[in-house]
């Protein structure tokens, strides 16, 4: 509209007003009643007015100016003010494009007039709603507010009017008030020459997340007007993000600090509206500030995350740039980040593959709380689609299921668990989903090898609940059982089977402490009751509380008798599983009162019930476990060839040693019927069956015995070398048993027993030397002499009379070339050290396995190095009267038979020799590492102090003898320096003189130097693998060595060599220093 020139307006009171045919004089001196009754005859007569009529416009004009007087515009009665507004709008639409009203300041007082009127548009019940309607549609259809553009302080009346309109909308407006307010704020936007700052904060205002919770019409009207006018506003919204974010000019406007909501609210409603903003974004993602970073991140994780964004896509400057705040220095930074990977990998599974490298990193952050998060957010995604995560991220919480962090780790099992019973269980997804996480089973039952009692007892939590959730009827609880038992891997299938095992034994522990109770009130029925409860406490997280409340659980049960009755109900035989429920639920109420927020005794308490409750196994279980193998021996005649691989044979042979007779006789028949090749094909298989087959037929059952013979005869076809070989080892076994319950030595004949059992180990199984008999058979005949030994050293009669040389040669079966006879006399070893059966110089012979070319072997050995030393240390602190036998239980007193199992090792002949001392070293490491982890009550002097001691005795197996006394100090040397290398602690004075056993070294009359060790600085080679050579010299010293012996010079002198795996040993072994700690 255009202003007509500016000339003098008249007071209205100066002309003659012409009102409308009926309508009298308005003026001050009437009531507003009357007032409002002829406005609404002028109201009628301005509505029935056209553009057109020009004659009507110059005859109302002067009324026109008139209702423009400070008399209508500040009148206090609000119908006069609506309904002149109502008029002057009208005016407006008349008289358009020229206005009647030549003031500016006339202008602005009217605009500011009628815009007040609009907040009657808020109440839409009210009686004059529909004329508040009529105002904002004339307003809106004519755009009136465009006159304003001219007056030099328009932005005020702008202000004002959006204000009003975004404080009146409500629910209770139809779609035409909301459009009719959309036409009259955009046309104002469009059409002007720009948005000030003040009016685009009065638009986004009503995005922040507080207003828009307020008044959500309001947010919608903002939201559909941004969209509107996104070509226009844009240049302004994106001026006032660069003084804000680049300029720092927080000052500009109020919703400065609130930048980041508005960025986000405005993304979603149009990209366009930020296409100059984002890359201010990218400026902020370099701030020195950490916490600017922080929120920056924060907003694009939501821009990045949010469903159908294509900003990655669309901006990859911006996308690669916030990858890179995934290795940002500021923990908060980080962990936001790792958050964001869920949403996104959920939303958009294209951008899986660029965080996968980012989520690898992250996944071995030093922060606990980012790996475990990195854990929350593939299982997250994994749960809700298998696809959306691939193996590699799978694999980061594989890893993670070993973390040092228990909560890490619990996360780990726990998220793989629920995909486990999600997917593979439930088949949620199908076979294809199933088999991309068949590996999650036998991962998470491997962990049960783990020392930690929390991963134990989560892995039998997670057995439990998601593997074979007991929750399931007997029948199907059974299915899930044998499909998961049949599909296990071995490890996991000996993991399985010794949770069932520990979960026994816990119950034999409550069974016997019950017996306790039922017994007289004595000190000694007291000491015998905290030794189980020391027992049972171990085997409970937390052993330090473990024991306060399982005192107090005693306490408990030797009150309540229904107690006691309920828990030995839990623990029958008898027990189904059904029952079990009700018992735990019972014990578990009695033990609720009082009421607590948290009661850690009743969770401790319930730890133990979970443990020792049959939620799986019963006599209806076990009922239908024997109808499958049933049916498995049927289907053994039809289709023998599926029955034909290793795993399947593995899963029989433990059905095979199970308890349950018709189970076991199923399972020899299924060998019986498939099992024609095993003897050419599967010598794994083989080896194991034999013994088994073996047992059965000697013990077990009429029918059992009758099967395994067929068995026998049907599988293998050797059969006269079968049966010799099984009556030589079962001679030696029928010796040993023999002496064993003999206990006694007053008929020499277990000196000569021991003897043969020697020369069995000197002649490497062919006591014949006639080479007739093949390798694997002197293998095994070379494992059970040498278990025959350690099977005599546990009765102390027959330890007594074991010469050192028999010890060396039973220890360095450990060494032996055949990998299975090492695997096995290890086991045996550790079992018999682990239950205190063997003498602590048996322990020494681990240190021998250092020379293994296997690594898994060397790891086994070391495992079972670190439970035979807690074990013995936890036996001390728990048993008082342990300290009057340190000698044979204290682990540091292994390394007197360890040094001298050393220094008459076979294969060190030359003892200034660079690669023998090496393997010295290795060998001496190997368990000096293990024992100084710590340094309790100065054990690091102690060794050091024993170690010296030993260099001022002789070598009490062959005292005269120069170059064994040698090899005994160099070997000493090499001690002395691992132990100085390792612990600077080690020189401090041990308050403590050790005790040196008689049987290994003879104390001097004086002191002899230790010769200097003069190899120990040789330049190093690459070494290769060398042959190992074991020998053992000739010696008379000892009572069960007679000349008749075949333990001669020739005899001894035999060279062994380690085949499998060389080239390993030559590379792990490769460039390493003979002192490399």
């Amino acid at each position: 509209m255009e202003f007509p020139q500016q000339q003098q307006q008249r007071p209205a009171g100066d002309v003659q007003i012409t009102y409308p045919p009926g309508v009298k004089e308005i003026t001050d001196r009437i009531s507003n009643d009357e007032v409002v009754k002829r406005l609404k005859m002028v109201v009628k007569t301005y509505m029935d007015m056209d553009q057109d009529s020009e004659e009507e416009k110059q005859q109302y004009l002067s009324l026109a100016l008139h209702l423009a007087s400070e008399f209508f515009l500040r009148n206090p009665n609000k119908d006069v003010r609506l309904l002149v507004a109502c008029c002057l709008a009208d005016i407006f639409r008349i008289y358009a494009p020229e206005a009647p009203y030549t003031s500016h300041d006339k202008l602005k007082d009217i605009f500011l007039f009628i815009t007040r009127q609009l907040k009657g548009l808020e109440d839409t019940k009210s009686p004059q709603f529909n004329r508040y309607f009529y105002l904002l549609e004339n307003l809106a259809w004519v755009k009136s507010y465009n006159i304003c553009f001219e007056l030099e302080d328009c932005n005020e009346i702008f202000i004002q009017l959006f204000k009003t309109l975004f404080s009146v909308i409500n629910n209770s407006h139809n779609q035409k008030v909301q459009m009719h307010m959309m036409d009259l704020m955009s046309s104002i936007i469009m059409e002007g020459d720009g948005v000030t700052q003040e009016l685009l904060d009065t638009i986004l205002i009503n995005l922040i997340p507080a207003h828009k919770n307020l008044n959500k019409q309001a947010y919608d009207l903002a939201k559909t007007l941004l969209k509107r006018t996104v070509q226009t506003i844009e240049t302004c919204i994106a001026n006032f993000f660069n003084q804000v974010l680049v300029m720092g000019k927080s000052s500009v406007s109020d919703l400065s600090e609130h930048v980041f909501d508005l960025i986000q609210e405005l993304f979603a409603i149009d990209p366009m509206l930020l296409t100059s903003v984002m890359p201010q974004l990218e400026f902020k993602l370099k701030s020195n500030d950490g916490e600017e970073r922080l929120a920056v991140v924060r907003l694009l994780a939501k821009l990045f995350g949010a469903k159908d964004s294509e900003l990655a896509s669309q901006n990859r400057p911006l996308w690669q740039c916030f990858l890179g705040r995934f290795n940002d220095i500021h923990v908060p930074v980080r962990l936001e980040c790792v958050k964001f990977a869920s949403h996104c990998l959920m939303n958009h599974p294209d951008l899986a593959r660029d965080l996968t490298e980012y989520l690898k990193v992250r996944s071995h952050d030093p922060e606990e709380a980012i790996r475990h998060d990195v854990i929350v957010t593939i299982i997250n995604a994994g749960k809700k689609d298998l696809n959306l995560v691939n193996d590699q991220l799978l694999g980061f919480v594989r890893e993670r299921t070993l973390d040092k962090r228990w909560r890490v780790r619990k996360e780990a099992m726990m998220g793989l668990a629920q995909l486990f019973k999600k997917y593979c269980l439930h088949h949620e997804a199908g076979k294809e989903s199933a088999q991309k996480i068949s590996w999650i089973k036998d991962k998470l039952l491997h962990i049960y090898y783990q020392n930690s009692i929390d991963d134990k007892l989560l892995v039998e939590k997670i057995f439990a609940q998601y593997m074979v959730p007991h929750s399931l009827d007997t029948e199907e609880k059974m299915k899930c059982l044998y499909y998961l038992y049949a599909c296990l891997d071995t490890n996991a299938v000996k993991a399985l089977n010794e949770m069932w095992k520990c979960q026994n034994m816990l119950r034999g522990l409550v069974k016997e402490l019950l017996d306790l109770h039922k017994l007289p009130v004595s000190e000694a029925n007291n000491t015998s009751m905290f030794g189980k409860l020391m027992s049972i406490a171990k085997n409970l997280p937390d052993a330090g509380k473990a024991q306060d409340f399982m005192k107090r659980f005693n306490q408990v049960l030797g009150e309540d008798e229904k107690l006691r009755v309920q828990l030995e109900m839990l623990i029958s035989p008898t027990c189904s599983c059904k029952q079990a429920e009700i018992c735990v639920r019972e014990i578990t109420r009695k033990l609720t009162f009082p009421k607590q927020p948290t009661n850690p005794f009743l969770e401790m308490v319930k730890f133990l019930l979970e443990r020792i409750a049959p939620v799986h196994i019963d006599s209806e279980a076990i009922s239908l476990q024997k109808l499958i193998f049933i049916l498995q021996s049927v289907l053994s005649f039809t289709h023998p060839t599926a029955f034909h691989s290793a795993e399947t044979y593995e899963s029989l042979l433990q059905c095979l040693k199970m308890e349950d007779d018709k189970v076991a006789e199923a399972a020899i028949q299924i060998f019986r019927n498939t099992g024609q090749k095993i003897e050419t094909e599967l010598q794994q298989i083989k080896s194991t069956l034999i013994p088994v087959l073996h047992q059965k037929a000697k013990r077990g059952t009429p029918h059992q015995a009758k099967q395994a013979v067929h068995c026998i005869h049907a599988i293998f076809n050797n059969k006269e070398v079968q049966l010799a070989q099984i009556f030589e080892v079962q001679a030696i076994k029928l010796l040993v048993r023999w002496l064993l319950g003999m206990k006694n030595n007053q008929s020499k004949s277990a000196n000569s027993t021991l003897r043969l059992l020697s020369a069995m180990l000197v002649s490497e199984g062919d006591l014949t030397e006639q080479k007739k008999i093949s390798k694997s058979d002197m293998s095994r005949l070379r494992l059970a002499a040498g278990g025959a030994i350690m099977k005599l050293a546990q009765e102390p009669c027959y330890h007594d009379i074991i010469t050192p040389e028999q010890f060396q040669l039973c220890g360095l079966v450990i060494n032996d070339e055949c990998y299975q006879v090492r695997q096995i006399f290890a086991q045996k070893l550790h079992l018999a050290l682990v239950k205190l059966l063997l003498p602590l110089e048996y322990l020494a012979v681990f240190a021998l396995c250092a020379k293994d070319p296997v690594k898994e072997r060397r790891a086994h050995a070391r495992q079972c190095l670190l439970k035979n030393i807690s074990v013995r240390r936890e036996f001390i602190k728990q048993n008082p009267l342990a300290q009057e036998k340190l000698v044979s239980l204290l682990p540091e007193y292994v390394v007197p038979y360890m040094i001298h199992l050393l220094a008459h090792d076979p294969d060190f002949t030359k003892p200034l020799e660079y690669e023998q001392l090496k393997d010295i070293k290795e060998c001496l490491w190997f368990m000096l590492e293990v024992l100084m982890t710590k340094n309790e009550n100065n054990s690091h002097a102690f060794l050091r102090k024993m170690v010296e001691n030993i260099k001022q005795t002789k070598d009490a197996q062959c005292p005269e003898d120069t170059k064994a006394n040698e090899k005994l100090y160099i070997v000493c040397d090499v001690a002395l320096f691992v132990i100085a290398n390792k612990s600077t602690a080690c020189h401090l004075d041990s308050p403590k003189d050790p005790v040196l056993p008689s049987k290994f070294f003879l104390v001097q009359d004086k002191p002899k130097a230790a010769p200097v060790l003069g190899a120990v600085n040789k330049p190093l080679t690459v070494p290769g693998r060398r042959i190992f050579t074991k020998t053992t010299p000739a010696t008379d010293t000892a009572s069960n060595t007679s000349n008749s012996s075949p333990l001669s010079s020739s005899t001894i002198n035999k060279n062994r060599q380690l085949h499998s795996h060389s080239h390993i040993h030559t590379q792990e072994n490769r460039k390493q220093s003979i002192f490399r700690q």
